[in-house]
């Protein structure tokens, strides 16, 4: 619930106090005593989703839309009246839907004062910069917590809708900056690092779990990046705390940046494209979600001559950030069909070598390791196989290599290094035997005891 204060020109007391009198609003006069050319200030209690009506009603009779207006969130209404209008209130069906003008407001409020955001930028592409390289989940998610993005994402949409061009403006350059600055930040950083010997010299970034996670963007990025802004805009226009929503939004955003920034201090072109394919369609997706949902709930600018001109200010953005994502979702498309093919092959390869090693009833099958190599940028196939086999002491079959490659080449498609390793595994039965002067069970199953590993045949 709110409670309204508006301020009533002069000569304006009787149609003001009539239009709340027809809303069935209880209200409190009190006389205008400062330097205001008003006459009167009326406070009132409304629901939330009541707010925008009734302030529209009094627009129509004369309170001007730049007229001194406060709304403020009330605790506890104890009136009748009250509960009435709030039960009236509640079958139009959009909850707590908060006003246009609250709805402005609560957007400025979330976009940073300039230093404050370039500082807290910084800051959070840092602190999940020194998480990639630590490999640590729990200091990435610290990195976002911190992350100003939130505010100039739904300042962009709420401007557009709105027909703000100020607030609008002022979104898309702070969502520009706060990248910029994350990218710039981490790479700065990861040059440091790796100069003062901070991180070992030998450590390769893609290596690392957390790093890796952002360099094969797939098409369920897009439903992280379209939840994350869906859920911006909905705790913005209920008034609920956008703490938590704001590191959904940082989530999208600054790990992604943070490993554009690792990629160019190591040098590393195919991590840093894409990554930065992630990072730029995670900002597109979040504001292209914003706007929608932002513009189906109803959302118009307070004059009817500027309602088409939003419309339309609407529409093209959302075309724009449409045909953007769709350009880069083949690229998403793509890297999550190499994902598919290649988790494909690889179950045909060990199923290839497996089958070849099963044939024979002395030998197991211990482990089967692929390594992938990179075609173009993202797209990977297998490179080489390494299959261990265990074996009996002095028991290797001849030709093993040259069937397993065989067998592994015809699952791959092309020709693929094949390199077996062998474990030579003695087997020992235990029999019948007394202990103690009493008979001690026989085990039936063998115990498999590996002896040492040996080298084993290479062959491509």
């Amino acid at each position: 619930m709110r409670l309204v204060q508006v301020g009533v020109p002069e000569g304006r007391r009787a149609v003001v106090l009539g239009v709340l009198d027809d809303e069935d609003v209880e209200y409190v006069v009190s006389d205008e005593t400062g330097n205001h050319d008003y006459e009167a200030i009326v406070a009132f209690p409304l629901p939330t989703n009541a707010v925008e009506e009734v302030l529209e009603a009094l627009r129509d009779v004369g309170v001007d839309e730049s007229a001194y207006t406060v709304v403020t969130e009330a605790e506890t209404v104890v009136s009748n009246r009250f509960d009435a209008l709030e039960n009236e209130y509640a079958d139009h069906g959009n909850g707590d839907r908060i006003a246009r003008e609250e709805l402005r407001s609560k957007a400025e409020g979330l976009a940073s004062t300039f230093s404050t955001y370039v500082v807290m930028t910084v800051v959070s592409a840092i602190i999940a910069t020194a998480g990639l390289l630590l490999d640590s989940p729990a200091t990435v998610v610290g990195s976002m917590v911190i992350a100003p993005l939130i505010g100039p994402a739904m300042a962009t949409a709420v401007g557009t809708v709105i027909d703000d061009d100020e607030l609008f403006g002022r979104g898309v350059r702070y969502q520009i900056l706060g990248v910029g600055l994350s990218i710039g930040a981490a790479a700065v950083f990861a040059w440091v690092v790796q100069l003062t010997g901070i991180v070992p010299p030998s450590l390769d970034p893609t290596n690392l779990a957390q790093v890796r996670e952002r360099l094969a963007p797939d098409a369920l990025s897009l439903a992280v990046a379209l939840g994350a802004g869906v859920a911006g805009v909905v705790s913005l226009t209920t008034g609920v705390s956008t703490a938590l929503v704001g590191v959904m939004i940082a989530v999208a955003l600054i790990p992604p940046a943070a490993t554009v920034g690792l990629a160019i201090a190591y040098g590393i072109p195919s991590a840093a494209i894409s990554s930065a394919v992630l990072t730029l369609v995670n900002l597109l997706s979040i504001n292209f979600a914003a706007l929608v949902v932002l513009w189906y709930s109803g959302y118009r600018p307070e004059r009817f001559f500027q309602r088409d001109q939003a419309r339309s200010a609407t529409v093209k953005r959302l075309l724009t950030l449409v045909v953007a994502i769709a350009v880069l979702s083949v690229f998403l498309g793509g890297v999550t069909y190499d994902s598919y093919t290649t988790a494909t092959d690889e179950q045909a390869i060990r199923d290839a070598a497996g089958s070849v090693v099963n044939n024979s009833s002395q030998l197991t099958l211990l482990e089967t390791e692929i390594e992938l190599e990179t075609r173009t940028v993202l797209f990977t196939e297998p490179q080489r196989v390494v299959v261990t086999v265990g074996a009996p002491p002095g028991n290797r079959p001849p030709g093993l290599a040259d069937q397993i490659d065989q067998a592994v080449d015809e699952a791959a498609g092309r020709d693929v290094e094949v390199q077996v390793r062998y474990v030579e595994i003695e087997t020992a039965r235990v029999g019948r035997a007394t202990v103690g002067g009493r008979a001690a069970a026989s085990v039936a199953d063998s115990v498999a005891r590996p002896v040492q590993p040996s080298k084993g045949s290479s062959i491509s």
